[in-house]
């Protein structure tokens, strides 16, 4: 069987906040939890596991592939809750999105302070 990915633990302030934000954002389902972690399931039984380090959070970047009608809400939700946004990594362009690689793509920061992008299309295609 060649390797797929099953789950990664994302640091955060509160697992429960940071799970139910991208639950909301990106419509993931709740995933059953136990320990430190709250859990939530991706589409392909992808695993997110929310839980506070006992160090001092440094930033990381999660990229989320997602359909167009995805994108357009997610995007409707990311202005309704007045969260910053950009078209580029860099972040020099607020309040845009971009269309590189024949899609559409926003970048972001999660309750965390984690640097989320969402895509529309897959960057190797």
């Amino acid at each position: 069987m060649p390797a797929a990915f099953n789950h990664t633990i994302i640091a955060s302030k509160n697992g429960a906040e940071s799970a139910q934000f991208y639950m909301d954002l990106i419509e993931a389902s709740a995933a059953p939890s136990w320990g430190p972690f709250t859990n939530i399931l991706l589409d392909g039984g992808v695993m997110l596991q929310f839980a506070t380090p006992p160090v001092e959070i440094q930033m990381q970047h999660y990229a989320f592939l997602v359909d167009d009608e995805l994108f357009d809400r997610a995007y409707a939700r990311l202005v309704e809750w007045d969260v910053t946004h950009w078209a580029d990594p860099q972040m020099t362009l607020p309040g845009q999105t971009n269309t590189e690689h024949g899609g559409r793509g926003v970048y972001f920061k999660d309750p965390a302070g984690h640097a989320v992008e969402l895509i529309t299309r897959p960057y190797l295609e």
